[in-house]
């Protein structure tokens, strides 16, 4: 299985991880937002998977950018511009990649996170998608030169990590912010979505 078939893959196993963790997303999102990012996510891959067998890519690149315009035209809120943003960010990183190192991965990753930081002017502590997302890209740096399969797997866990650190912050970005203390106690659905995303990358990878 080549890299571009690779990443299909690892887009099938987001699309079908947004489906299976709808509701839950959604109900976390009920708590502190608007209650659509399970709803969101999931049409969004929905409509990212129908974009890529209507026009099959050539390249990993090419596959993330598909990804990047579904999402911004189909998620709605904050979540679809950030993740579309994060896609197209990825994607320019493996321009010219056909067949991605774990570095040049770890490199995309990087590259997402500083396009949704740029975008969402969060930080970590903030209770965004970013306290998911900037403990995966560090731990994806340090296990690069273990593969990709294992980098992924090591960036999905400490995402998942960074994810769960969400429950006791107080939220300042978003609809979240709003609700000051009463956001305490809650996990961000915007990082358990990226930890989400993270995982099905990792298992799509590591099963291929």
């Amino acid at each position: 299985m080549d890299a571009t078939e690779k990443t299909l893959e690892a887009v099938r196993a987001m699309a079908a991880a947004m489906e299976e963790r709808r509701v839950e997303l959604t109900q976390l999102d009920a708590a502190i937002g608007d209650g659509d990012h399970g709803t969101n996510m999931h049409r969004g891959f929905r409509a990212a998977l129908e974009r890529l067998q209507a026009s099959p890519p050539g390249t990993p690149s090419e596959v993330l950018k598909a990804v990047s315009m579904a999402l911004v035209s189909r998620v709605g809120g904050a979540a679809g511009p950030l993740y579309g943003t994060a896609f197209l960010r990825a994607s320019s990183a493996l321009s010219g990649r056909e067949e991605p190192s774990a570095a040049d991965v770890a490199a995309a990753l990087e590259a997402a996170l500083a396009g949704v930081k740029q975008r969402g002017r969060a930080e970590v502590g903030d209770k965004t998608m970013v306290d998911a997302l900037e403990p995966a890209v560090r731990a994806a740096r340090q296990a690069e030169g273990k593969g990709v399969a294992a980098m992924l797997r090591a960036a999905a866990e400490a995402a998942g990590e960074g994810a769960e650190a969400t429950v006791p912050l107080t939220a300042r970005k978003g609809r979240a912010s709003y609700l000051g203390a009463r956001a305490a106690g809650h996990k961000d659905p915007g990082a358990a979505s990226t930890a989400y995303l993270l995982a099905a990358a990792a298992r799509a990878v590591e099963g291929s």
